[in-house]
């Protein structure tokens, strides 16, 4: 039987960070699946596009990747997402997915990082192994992408578990709920002097280099050094932590688990 491995990421058009992070997670699910031929999708049509055009590189989204194994005649499939939090980019996967599940023997989906209160706990193990050493009036300040999906609460509940634990760390996002405003006044009140800023998403790409990182007068770095407080940008994604890259792997072998048949044992 043809088998398959499936690693599905947003994207990025930045190669270094394709290299670093994307790449990176799906060599640590390949070599945990060695039997498998691996294939990657991208959800974002955007970046697909981008690469097409200014590279001439063809990448599938997921539901061209599962018509192309149909098509070649596989007939198990394992599929992890890279996907942050379960919004609305893992729930177009799962719809997806679901769509094909009775064109092949074996289709399986793993859940995106922060799926379970377990979760939670091991990101922030993950975290204080990527963070710098923090001074008394420093703070690592982490930029989430948002969303407009009501799993954005994902990003208010991990500040609220750092908070809880008195871990120097503070958790923002770009496009929802805890806003960059939110995010100053609280380093405001707790009279920091200096932050590093270190982008809650798989990859360092446009939203750490421009949105994060840069000197526009908008960015996250821009605004904080304007309230008084001394900005460090950490251009690192989540997929370069050896800790987030077994966690995908844990995910997928959770979900395969779930899901494997029950033998019935034979009666003499």
């Amino acid at each position: 039987m043809k088998k398959a491995l499936v690693v599905i990421s947003f994207g990025t058009s930045y190669p270094h960070a394709m290299k670093k992070n994307i790449e990176a997670c799906e060599a640590e699910l390949a070599r945990a699946y060695p039997n498998r031929d691996f294939f990657r999708a991208f959800t974002s049509s955007m970046i697909i596009r981008k690469l097409e055009k200014r590279d001439g590189i063809h990448i599938d989204n997921p539901q061209q990747v599962l018509q192309r194994l149909k098509e070649a005649g596989y007939r198990d499939v394992v599929i992890q997402s890279l996907h942050i939090i379960n919004g609305d980019e893992y729930e177009k996967i799962s719809q997806q997915v679901e769509s094909y599940r009775d064109e092949f023997d074996n289709l399986q989906l793993g859940l995106p990082l922060l799926s379970c209160m377990d979760d939670y706990d091991q990101l922030v193990e993950a975290i204080q192994h990527q963070a710098p050493q923090l001074k008394h009036d420093e703070r690592l300040v982490l930029m989430g992408h948002g969303a407009t999906h009501h799993a954005f609460s994902a990003y208010a509940c991990l500040d609220h578990m750092m908070m809880a634990r008195n871990l120097p760390y503070v958790v923002g996002a770009v496009e929802s709920y805890p806003e960059i405003e939110s995010v100053i006044s609280r380093l405001e009140n707790e009279c920091v002097n200096k932050v590093y800023l270190m982008p809650l998403m798989l990859v360092a790409g446009d939203h750490a280099i421009n949105d994060m990182a840069s000197d526009e007068p908008d960015s996250w770095k821009t605004l904080i050094q304007k309230a008084g407080i001394v900005a460090e940008p950490i251009v690192q994604g989540l997929g370069e932590n050896p800790l987030i890259r077994q966690m995908f792997v844990d995910h997928l072998a959770a979900t395969e688990l779930a899901n494997k048949p029950l033998v019935k044992e034979k009666v003499a």
